[in-house]
């Protein structure tokens, strides 16, 4: 009886240890996405031109800000399961889905890129947060909730822009 219960509680752990580490792996992928969202939305507040220019630019830094602390929390997560956490441009361009800024846009453009991004994050994040839910991950799928919550929202503010 106690051999069969160790045995369990082995079992148990392993496949948590397992979990944790696909969660890991999919936040590392998330990270590289993030990671390239804030230094696309701080180029173009840098560099936004126009009659948008303004009310654009004091936006676009305070989403870059935000994007710089889930950065951090992503990659702390992804630390606490159990990896290390990518950290150079070359690894987020492999790992990322999304594509970086080149050249100057419009301000325009820059909205729609933008708006774009946070919509293909927020549903890749919802994809992650299934996967910590049903491995129990109450941690992972908080910061994954709130991340989605984020996204939408920022998706949702820069549209309203072009309408």
């Amino acid at each position: 009886m106690v051999t069969t219960l160790k045995t369990r509680l082995e079992t148990t752990s392993s496949q948590s240890q397992g979990a944790s580490l696909t969660i890991a792996q999919s936040l590392s992928h998330l990270l590289a996405d993030t990671y390239l969202l804030y230094l696309k939305t701080q180029n173009f507040h840098w560099n936004v031109e126009g009659h948008l220019f303004y009310g654009l630019h004091n936006l676009l830094e305070d989403q870059y800000k935000a994007l710089a602390i889930a950065v951090d929390d992503i990659a702390e997560r992804i630390r606490v399961l159990g990896l290390s956490a990518p950290g150079s441009f070359q690894q987020f361009l492999e790992l990322s889905s999304l594509q970086e800024a080149t050249g100057l846009s419009s301000a325009e453009e820059m909205i729609n890129q933008l708006a774009e991004d946070h919509q293909i994050l927020s549903e890749k994040l919802k994809g992650i947060l299934r996967q910590a839910e049903q491995s129990d991950d109450v941690s992972t799928a908080e910061l994954l909730s709130g991340r989605v919550r984020s996204h939408e929202k920022q998706a949702w503010m820069l549209s309203s822009i072009l309408r």
